[in-house]
């Protein structure tokens, strides 16, 4: 199967199971595993911050830096189809007391205009602005980068009124890549950032939560409070180690993979690209006419190997990733030509 559902079904690579096999281990909710100590000092470095926190998920990482940014009863300012909002099950109410307000763009990028729009003066009836999310890339808006001026003037802005901005960075080395930056650049700004090592990056499992050590103390705290602590986790750490030695340099090839797809797509009828050039390894699709669903395309694509996900009523998502490569991508394009023209048949 050429499976482009996401970039979380890559397998770890033989360096990383080599990696794993041979960690060694401590008891991390002491602070005594070395590896992990090892990934959270590289991972800091990286992304340019104090300090770093390895956590068991992108989401946990997300609701840990708003519980410790923000507090019960404030907003939490993103744009509207965020990660933190869609997909992550109301945990800024659940966890932290804290309710999102939703930004609405053309195009997913965040701007400091919009969200200084989006800001109400203080009074006695207003609820107050907590925290500042900045999702980057933005998965859906078909991993849309948002540029580094855009960042840049929300972390000003951010700083100019006294509320923490915390990056949504699960892909931010894609984000870097497609802008051609490092991704400590892109995380200047922001007070926090998180990001994911079984995306791309191909690590099995975890995330990193990065920000300055007063910070990483107390999220420290509150993954212990989610259940996050995870003892002798070294064997997972020694695989994110080596996604960030060896994995980072080669996005590029998954972006030039995704406008491969997004051109072949392009010219089949039947189909609209939200993006018709996306920047990085999303391409998301909308099936067009009376006779087209996008779960029978869905459907149709699995019984000729390719396997895709259907996204709300009318799109679908297609990712590229380590493990897919030219081949698959005219194949999942032929396959999908083939796909429409049974959907319409039936």
């Amino acid at each position: 199967m050429i499976d482009l559902r996401s970039d979380t079904v890559t397998h770890p690579t033989e360096a990383m199971r080599r990696a794993m096999a041979e960690a060694e281990v401590g008891d991390d909710v002491y602070g005594e595993d070395p590896t992990i100590n090892r990934l959270q000092e590289t991972a800091a470095a990286l992304v340019g911050k104090e300090a770093a926190l390895f956590v068991p998920t992108g989401t946990m990482g997300n609701q840990i830096a708003i519980a410790v940014h923000s507090r019960p009863g404030r907003e939490v300012l993103c744009e509207a189809r965020a990660h933190v909002v869609e997909h992550e099950m109301a945990s800024m109410a659940v966890v932290s007391g804290c309710m999102p307000r939703p930004i609405a763009t053309s195009d997913g990028i965040l701007t400091a205009e919009a969200v200084e729009n989006a800001l109400r003066p203080d009074g006695p009836s207003v609820t107050r602005a907590g925290v500042i999310v900045v999702e980057n890339t933005h998965n859906l808006w078909s991993g849309a980068v948002t540029p580094l001026r855009a960042v840049e003037a929300i972390g000003a802005l951010a700083r100019d009124r006294g509320i923490p901005m915390h990056m949504d960075g699960a892909r931010v080395f894609n984000a870097a890549t497609a802008l051609g930056i490092t991704a400590d650049r892109m995380a200047a700004p922001a007070d926090s950032i998180m990001f994911c090592l079984s995306k791309g990056l191909c690590a099995p499992v975890g995330s990193l939560l990065a920000g300055s050590r007063p910070f990483i103390d107390e999220a420290r705290r509150w993954r212990k409070r989610l259940g996050g602590g995870m003892r002798q986790a070294g064997v997972l750490a020694a695989a994110g180690l080596v996604a960030l030695q060896t994995m980072r340099d080669r996005l590029a090839e998954d972006h030039a993979n995704a406008r491969l797809l997004a051109d072949g797509l392009g010219e089949l009828r039947g189909l609209r690209l939200d993006i018709p050039d996306p920047l990085t390894n999303m391409v998301y699709i909308r099936i067009e006419g009376p006779r087209f669903t996008n779960r029978k395309v869905v459907a149709a694509l699995r019984e000729r190997g390719v396997l895709c996900n259907a996204s709300g009523e009318a799109r679908i998502r297609m990712v590229t990733h380590h493990g897919i490569e030219r081949d698959d991508v005219q194949t999942a394009v032929r396959a999908m030509g083939e796909a429409l023209a049974a959907s319409h048949a039936s």
